[in-house]
């Protein structure tokens, strides 16, 4: 609504074409062909390698996405909503929620991970993943708390290798 003041307040508390946005997070499980990569040849104008990101949904998302659609109309309908519009039970692109984990999965062995144990890159010493890519799976939980200690744990060991000359 335009407007400012009191006359705005007033206007905000009758009814008008309110709209609000209903939407549902899903657990998104870590497939084999979601990667992370290193592009062999294309580097960046510092001549670090780019980075190749390969994303789909798989079955278990799609199924899901189903029952959030489900599940919601269910709720508003049960709290009195009318005019409800709610999407098919299509996906939006990866990396619209944040919570995408495994495409930068952490491990110790270079050929089935992309990061070290203190999310650091097997190939390139001073990168570093610290969101969602490292982990393998998180349920409809946030994990923002979790991409913080790992952020604070990763940035400590940094520092550690970069006093050591490391990188």
């Amino acid at each position: 609504m335009p407007g400012y003041g009191a006359a705005l307040k007033q206007r905000l508390r009758e009814y008008g074409p309110w709209t609000f946005a209903f939407y549902g997070f899903l657990e998104c499980l870590p497939y084999r062909d979601n990667t992370l990569t290193l592009d062999p040849v294309r580097k960046d104008k510092w001549g670090i390698p780019i980075l190749n990101t390969r994303f789909e949904w798989g079955r278990n998302e799609r199924e899901i996405a189903k029952y959030l659609v489900s599940d919601a109309t269910q709720m508003l309908e049960s709290a009195g909503a009318t005019n409800i519009s709610l999407p098919p039970e299509e996906l939006p692109p990866g990396g619209f929620g944040i919570h995408e984990m495994g495409t930068a999965r952490m491990g110790r062995d270079p050929a089935t991970s992309f990061l070290n144990g203190h999310n650091q890159s097997h190939e390139v010493a001073n990168l570093f993943v610290t969101d969602g890519a490292s982990m393998s799976s998180c349920s409809a939980n946030n994990p923002s708390l979790t991409f913080m200690a790992l952020t604070a744990r990763a940035a400590d060991y940094a520092v550690q290798q970069m006093k050591a000359g490391i990188i």
